[in-house]
């Protein structure tokens, strides 16, 4: 049997004409492009998206106001801007508002160099240390989920991608977001130590976190 073929349009990003799959996701068809759109949890296959970061703002023409690029399905004549004041104003917003809760070490965290957080800090020419916004910081500064399992929750921005990619491993998460507001923090769901082998093996909410929020002490394929 014959593999139907994906219909084609075109969509208007910055100026630069798009040939894209229809219906594809706006910041996934960006980035595929080589247009860089600040975001922090996007995961591709994950749907519906949280937009829990609230970085990826665009403004679409006939739209009355900025939306979650992550949000949007690619429409045929789509007119898209990635970079009007309005945008830059909402993400250096959003930015500042996680850089306030999060621990500033970069030096001494695993993610140094390789972080999101940086990344999108380097783009929008935002500082990391936040002078807009008091510092509020959780305690514990770490937390065991489980033996093996180490959380910062410092660190943590809640994006929601370790959620995700455990879902599927496990069949069910083992993983979960408690409290709310400012105490929000990622938790293991289930009795101690229950799945703490499966964990281990796995060890995909780990290799997910953009900002090293969740450390395995022993390493996957260590002896």
């Amino acid at each position: 049997m014959f593999e139907r073929q994906a219909t084609m349009i075109k969509i208007r990003v910055d100026e630069c004409e798009l040939e894209v799959e229809a219906g594809k996701n706006l910041l996934q068809a960006c980035l595929q492009n080589g247009i860089y759109i600040p975001s922090l949890c996007y995961l591709d296959g994950i749907d519906p998206m949280a937009a829990s970061c609230r970085m990826c703002w665009v403004e679409i023409e006939g739209t009355h106001q900025p939306v979650a690029a992550c949000t949007v399905a690619v429409q045929a004549g789509m007119v898209v801007k990635t970079d009007t004041p309005a945008v830059r104003r909402l993400q250096k917003t959003a930015l500042r508002f996680l850089l306030s809760v999060h621990d500033v070490d970069c030096r001494n965290c695993p993610a140094n160099r390789q972080c999101e957080l940086q990344r999108s800090a380097r783009f929008l020419k935002v500082g990391l240390k936040s002078k807009h916004l008091p510092s509020y910081l959780k305690q514990p500064a770490i937390v065991p989920l489980f033996p093996g399992l180490e959380y910062y929750p410092n660190r943590c921005i809640l994006c929601g991608k370790c959620l995700a990619v455990c879902r599927e491993p496990q069949g069910r998460p083992v993983l979960t977001f408690a409290q709310r507001g400012f105490d929000t923090v990622v938790s293991y769901f289930g009795p101690p130590d229950s799945n703490a082998q499966a964990c281990e093996d796995c060890q995909a909410c780990a290799r997910i976190c953009p900002v090293a929020a969740l450390i395995f002490k022993v390493p996957r394929g260590d002896p």
